[in-house]
């Protein structure tokens, strides 16, 4: 009798099988490790950067102790971000000796990836006693009596990554106003 042709392909052993499931499984937690230090370096979620680029008061008004006025910020907004910052609940609050004189909400917008917005704030204040600052003197010039308000402008919102994943992200400028009693211009402010 005659013995039977050896068979062409032979049949892969279990342990080629196991193999080639380690190999591919080393090969899938590769593929997810880059993908999550892409994700972290590139496309990891920034805060927006806010400046406030100016303050003026248009309108302002001194009798007995008391001050009302026209208040105007000029900010700017800029996204670092890969994707676009959807800003929402975001406010400008004015304060005077700790107390809270004057306040406007922020309407809801977007920003655009890697783009900068510019952000004009107009609101009147209405009348509050007013705690007058000693006269200062500055390089020779004689200032007259001032008062100091506080803004405080926030952004909050929120960034989506990938169109998959939501991040939180604000910005916040706190500045110190100095304006002048007896005509209403801005002196100087910090923040």
């Amino acid at each position: 009798m005659a013995k039977p042709p050896p068979p062409l392909h032979k049949r892969p052993s279990g342990r080629t099988n196991l193999a080639s499931c380690i190999v591919a499984t080393i090969f899938l937690i590769f593929l997810i490790i880059i993908a999550c230090i892409v994700y972290l370096t590139i496309f990891k979620p920034k805060d927006p950067s806010l400046t406030v680029n100016a303050v003026t008061l248009p309108a302002f008004s001194l009798s007995n102790s008391t001050a009302s006025f026209t208040f105007s910020q000029y900010a700017t907004v800029t996204n670092p971000n890969r994707a676009a910052f959807a800003h929402y609940d975001s406010s400008i609050r004015l304060l005077h000796a700790g107390r809270q004189v004057g306040f406007m909400f922020i309407p809801a917008g977007n920003i655009a990836a890697a783009r900068t917005q510019y952000m004009a704030a107009t609101f009147s204040v209405q009348s509050f006693p007013v705690e007058l600052a000693l006269p200062q003197q500055e390089i020779g010039v004689r200032v007259g009596p001032s008062m100091e308000v506080e803004s405080r402008m926030e952004l909050a919102g929120r960034v989506r990554v990938l169109h998959l994943f939501n991040h939180h992200v604000g910005a916040r400028a706190d500045c110190r106003v100095s304006v002048s009693v007896s005509d209403g211009s801005v002196l100087g402010f910090h923040c």
